[in-house]
């Protein structure tokens, strides 16, 4: 519906400024928002007071002109307006409004394809494979795939990808923190590593260990190092895999650091910067020129003990990305990695990409509580709660929604309690719950054999203003998926179904949709059908599940209740 207000209202801007009065071809940016008060109208724009600065003229006076030159010969409006300073504001015309759920039940590509055919990587939940996956990393991957489901809805080639951190430090430490637990179950007594690993997963992968090779690291502390360090992080990516496939994530491929700089790659990135002289040595160590490039210090590549850092396999791993053909990289990562960014960017742009190619989502932490009181510990980590515990708690669609409630940049308040309820106060709930309540009303009306004919409904009969809202919201589906794509912020769509959802079921509670009159009823099954329809997309961009019957309490009540107050 804005895009159709939009043309009309360019059109008008354009005549209005080759009618001479305001003597600019520069138009304005056309913003198209609801107005702060629904009486105002449907949507609202500021462009008049935005041109009055350029031209010199009083706002009211330039929204004068523009509206004289609205031509609307598809009676779209009902009402055009000046208000306040200058503001415009429309109200869509009631047949108009009608026609738009014809156009929802007929349209084969229900979303802008904005993308059209450009590559996208999206890379996430790249959790190191040294422990599980912690609720913090839900977060992160949740975010990430409906981010990979938007942007692929919106018409992108979109690649999801995991890399594993499989090299360093972090994993001879792992190595290490088993090498321990596996002595100690032999009676062998030892240090166990200062910055070790130790939840009693760690005691699992040495029990294992023993289990399938018995006496066989015990002669040999860096042999038995090396091989454990490998065989658990082997173990734990696949556990990470499984608990992912559990959260209804897949990934298109995982890129493998020890891998990458086995075959060269990492060498060949730092190789290539410093032929650019864009890496010096100092003090045994060598050094990224990262401040040529914006960043606020030089950045190390490699330690005064020749081991690479983390950083220069970045930069070999990103630079892959773009000669693998990606025209756009979006890494979805934890907050934590706020300063990673601009030392990044530095790199792209020192090996000669541009740097707004990456786009970086930075996810919050999640304070996970019970009826108001923390929980901070898990049953196999020792340190925190688990995504398999919060998975095994409340279920796979509650934890995806709750994790895409708030903007991923703000702190997130997951309250276990309430993610299992199964009533109104649940979020993810009252959404399904209007999807299962609109399946009960279609599965009642052919129970009574009403067959709808979605060509011949007399959409006149739905003149009620919530009728109206109803389909005014629904229509909005397609404008709030690519606004969400555009600036990656899955959120919007939860709020969305939230205000979608509330108003079905505010409606549903005032109105019968099954009555004796056939018009009526047939109209009100395609207004009901159409904003099913509109929940189920926007559940599927999130990953969620859209079930026909919830067995609970309240589908019980619900389903008594449509037998006899509809019958």
């Amino acid at each position: 519906m804005k895009s159709h207000l939009r043309e009309l209202l360019t059109r008008a801007c354009e005549k209005a400024a080759k009618g001479g009065e305001l003597n600019t071809t520069d138009l304005p940016p056309l913003l198209l928002e609801p107005p702060s008060q629904k009486e105002f109208g449907d949507l609202a724009t500021n462009v008049a007071l935005l041109w009055a600065k350029k031209v010199r003229k009083p706002p009211r006076a330039v929204a004068e002109l523009i509206v004289n030159e609205i031509d609307d010969p598809e009676k779209i409006l009902a009402r055009v307006e000046i208000a306040g300073p200058g503001f415009i504001n429309f109200t869509f015309a009631a047949g108009f409004v009608r026609e738009r759920l014809r156009e929802l039940a007929r349209a084969e590509r229900w979303a802008p394809d904005i993308g059209r055919g450009q590559k996208v990587q999206v890379e996430f939940a790249s959790v190191n494979p040294t422990g599980p996956l912690h609720v913090g990393h839900g977060r992160v991957a949740v975010i990430g795939d409906a981010l990979a489901r938007l942007l692929g809805a919106v018409g992108y080639d979109v690649e999801r990808e995991y890399y594993v951190n499989d090299a360093g430090r972090q994993i001879e430490l792992l190595g290490e923190s088993i090498y321990a637990r596996y002595r100690e179950l032999f009676g062998l007594e030892g240090p166990f590593p200062e910055d070790g690993y130790r939840g009693d997963y760690i005691k699992e992968l040495a029990a294992r260990a023993r289990a399938e090779w018995g006496e066989r690291f015990l002669c040999g502390t860096d042999e038995a190092i090396d091989f454990l360090s490998r065989f658990g992080c082997e173990s734990l990516l696949a556990g990470i895999r499984d608990d992912l496939a559990s959260f209804g994530i897949a990934f298109d491929s995982f890129i493998s650091e020890r891998e990458m700089r086995a075959r060269g790659e990492v060498a060949q990135a730092l190789a290539l910067l410093r032929e650019r002289d864009l890496i010096y040595d100092e003090a045994g160590a060598q050094w990224f020129r990262a401040t040529r490039f914006g960043d606020d210090k030089d950045r190390p590549v490699v330690k005064s003990d020749g081991e690479l850092t983390y950083f220069a396999s970045d930069i070999a791993y990103h630079r892959s990305k773009f000669e693998r053909g990606h025209q756009r990289l979006i890494n979805v990562w934890g907050a934590d990695h706020h300063g990673y960014v601009s030392r990044l960017k530095a790199a792209l742009q020192a090996l000669g990409y541009d740097p707004a190619r990456l786009d970086v989502v930075l996810v919050q932490m999640v304070n996970l509580t019970r009826q108001g009181e923390p929980v901070r510990m898990g049953k196999r980590s020792g340190e925190f709660v688990s995504l398999r515990e919060v998975l095994d708690e409340v279920g796979r669609d509650a934890a995806r929604f709750f994790f895409l409630m708030r903007k991923a940049d703000t702190h997130l308040e997951f309250d276990l309690e309430l993610a299992k309820k199964e009533s109104s106060e649940n979020p993810v709930f009252y959404v399904q719950y209007a999807h299962a309540r609109i399946a009960s009303i279609l599965e009642q009306a052919r129970q009574k054999n009403i067959v709808l004919d979605r060509e011949a409904v007399e959409l006149a009969r739905l003149a009620l203003p919530e009728e109206l809202d109803l389909i005014k919201s629904a229509a909005q589906l397609p404008e709030v998926v690519e606004d969400s794509a555009r600036e990656l912020e899955p959120h919007y769509i939860v709020a969305y179904l939230l205000d979608l959802a509330g108003q079905f079921h505010r409606y549903y509670n005032r109105h019968r949709v099954i009555s004796d009159d056939p018009g009526l009823t047939g109209a009100r099954l395609f207004l009901a059908e159409s904003v099913q329809q509109t929940v189920r997309r926007g559940l599927e961009l999130l990953g969620i599940s859209a079930p026909t019957r919830m067995e609970s309490r309240a589908q019980s009540e619900d389903a008594a209740r449509l037998g006899s107050a509809q019958s």
